[in-house]
């Protein structure tokens, strides 16, 4: 495995996962509590750091679960989960340099150059008479699907990381859902 910190994985060296709109993103079931999640993540070979992050409700406390491949020198997170208390994970943020790839419909998401996956994205929506649209980031998305993307740069390098979410009774869309840094991921550094 390529330890640079920079380095973006092939896709051979990722974790394969599906996505079932608002169900699953991988092993990770929307609504299971971050005890659970630390659980199914450690048998897949991931490493667990939890943190209490900005409150978008008083009166509910949110977490962010990082999860790190667990070889010691693995700096980068490779998935971020996101939990409400009283209502379980409710966004994955799958990194573009480090995180499984995830398949939405036949379509890999994760690592990919944009403008490509812009172009099968909009492909597959004629094909599959799926409605699309620009997500906030710039990139398509599909309005059937509760997923938003968006590029991240390493060196003279961009690639697409997506965030997954189940808005359920709390937000009218994944972006609502979603905590702020999920919106900053490829402009930031990680908090």
């Amino acid at each position: 495995m390529d330890t640079d910190y920079g380095a973006v994985l092939a896709d051979s060296d990722r974790e394969q996962w599906g996505f079932v709109d608002r169900q699953a993103v991988g092993p990770l079931n929307f609504g299971v509590d971050r005890h659970e999640a630390v659980t199914i993540m450690a048998g897949q070979g991931f490493a667990a750091r939890e943190r209490v992050i900005e409150r978008w409700n008083p009166q509910r406390a949110q977490w962010r679960v990082e999860f790190r491949r667990t070889e010691p020198d693995e700096l980068r997170p490779a998935v971020n989960c996101y939990f409400i208390e009283g209502v379980g994970l409710t966004c994955v943020l799958v990194d573009a340099l480090r995180g499984p790839q995830v398949t939405c419909e036949g379509i890999r998401l994760i690592g990919r150059v944009p403008s490509e996956l812009n172009a099968e994205l909009e492909a597959g929506a004629v094909e599959r008479d799926l409605s699309w649209f620009y997500c906030p980031t710039g990139d398509i998305c599909w309005y059937d699907f509760a997923f938003v993307r968006g590029a991240q740069r390493t060196g003279d390098t961009v690639v697409s990381w997506a965030s997954f979410c189940n808005p359920g009774e709390l937000a009218h869309s994944s972006w609502d859902i979603a905590p702020a840094e999920v919106r900053h991921h490829g402009w930031s550094a990680w908090c």
